[in-house]
C-alpha cells in the first residue's frame, strides 16, 4: 500500500469539511477529481473510506484509521517545518491556543505582543467554558490550553505561569461594601451569581466556603464573566472573580469585599496532554508568559487596589 500525502491531505479536507464538494472548491480542485483522487486512494486501502447516510458522508471505520494517522502525519509534518525553522533562526508556523474564558481578558493581548516580535507567526484562538477546553485538550486538537483548574484526566503537564487571586465582589453601593476587614461568616446570608457548574471559578468558591462549613446560595448560574459582573453591578448577589478581570471595576459599579482569607491564591497554568512533543514555537510561547508574568501581576494587584477604594 503505497499511500501519499497528497491523498491523505484530500481525506482530511473532506473530512474537516464535511462535503466533497466543499472540500474541492477548498483545494481548488474540480469535484470529479477529488471523487476520482477519494477512490483511488479507498482502492489502494482495500476498504471503503465513506458511506452515505441520507444526505451526509461519514466517514467508515477503515475511514477513521486512516483519517488518525493523515493527522499525525500532519502534525509530524508541522513540527518538522518549525524544528527546520528554528535551526534557521526563525521562529515560524501556526499556534493554536484553547483558554477558558476568564482568560480572555488577557491572553489576546498577549498573543498580539508576541506576534508583534514574530510577525511570521500565525496565532489561532479559541474561548470556551472549562469543559469544552477539556475535550480539546483530549482530542490534543491544540498545542496549548490555558486555566487554573488542570482535569485529573486526561494525564497532562501543567506550568503555572501567573497568579490568578479571586476575590468576592459585590455591587458597589452594597452594604457590605467598604469594610476594612469581614469574616467569611458575614457572607453567609448573601445569595450569589456563579460561572457554571464546572467552572474553575466556580469550583474554587465552592471549596472556599465548604472548608469554613458554609454553603454558597446559588441565585443564578450565568456562563460569562461579563455577564457575571454586569449581574454583580445590578446588585443581583455577590460573586467570586479572577482580579484579571476586574479591569474597570470601578466604572461598571464592582467593588471588592476584603474578606478574610481572600484572594483565593490560585494559578494560571499552561497545559498540554503527557507526553506531547511541544513544537518549537509552542515552547517559545511558554516563555514569552513566563516573561510577562510579573508584569501581569502587577496589572492585577492595581486592579485589586483600585476596586477596593
Amino acid at each position: 500500500m503505497r499511500l501519499t500525502f497528497h491523498q491523505l491531505r484530500l481525506l482530511l479536507a473532506v473530512s474537516r469539511l464535511g462535503s466533497v464538494t466543499r472540500a474541492a472548491q477548498r483545494l481548488h480542485l474540480t469535484q470529479p477529481t477529488l471523487s476520482a483522487q477519494l477512490r483511488q486512494l479507498a482502492e489502494q486501502v482495500g476498504l471503503p473510506l465513506f458511506e452515505r447516510v441520507g444526505r451526509k458522508l461519514h466517514l467508515t471505520a477503515a475511514g477513521h484509521a486512516v483519517l488518525d494517522t493523515a493527522q499525525r502525519v500532519e502534525q509530524e509534518l508541522e513540527s518538522l517545518d518549525e524544528t527546520l525553522a528554528e535551526l534557521r533562526g526563525d521562529v515560524v508556523g501556526r499556534l493554536q491556543l484553547a483558554v477558558v474564558s476568564t482568560a480572555e481578558t488577557f491572553i489576546p493581548r498577549l498573543l498580539g505582543d508576541f506576534r508583534r516580535e514574530r510577525p511570521a507567526v500565525e496565532v489561532s484562538l479559541v474561548v470556551l467554558n472549562r469543559d469544552a477546553v477539556i475535550r480539546r485538550l483530549a482530542d490534543n486538537r491544540d498545542d496549548l490550553y490555558i486555566m487554573s483548574r488542570p482535569p485529573l484526566a486526561p494525564p497532562v503537564v501543567a506550568t503555572p505561569f501567573l497568579s490568578n487571586p479571586l476575590v468576592v465582589v459585590a455591587a458597589a453601593d452594597h452594604p457590605l461594601a467598604g469594610h476594612e476587614s469581614l469574616p467569611i461568616e458575614a457572607l453567609s446570608d448573601e445569595e450569589f451569581v456563579l460561572r457554571e457548574p464546572g467552572s474553575g471559578t466556580r469550583q474554587a468558591a465552592e471549596q472556599f466556603f465548604a472548608a469554613h462549613g458554609l454553603a454558597l446560595r446559588p441565585r443564578l448560574e450565568l456562563g460569562s464573566n461579563e455577564a457575571v459582573k454586569q449581574a454583580v453591578a445590578g446588585g443581583l448577589g455577590l460573586s467570586l472573580l479572577s482580579a484579571h478581570a476586574l479591569a474597570h471595576a470601578v466604572d461598571e459599579g464592582i467593588a471588592v469585599l476584603r474578606v478574610e482569607g481572600t484572594p483565593l491564591p490560585t494559578q494560571w497554568q499552561v497545559v498540554y496532554p503527557a507526553g506531547k512533543r511541544l513544537s518549537p514555537l509552542a515552547g517559545a510561547f511558554l516563555e514569552f508568559l513566563r516573561e510577562r508574568s510579573a508584569e501581569l501581576d502587577r496589572a492585577a494587584q492595581a486592579r485589586l487596589d483600585a476596586a477596593r477604594r
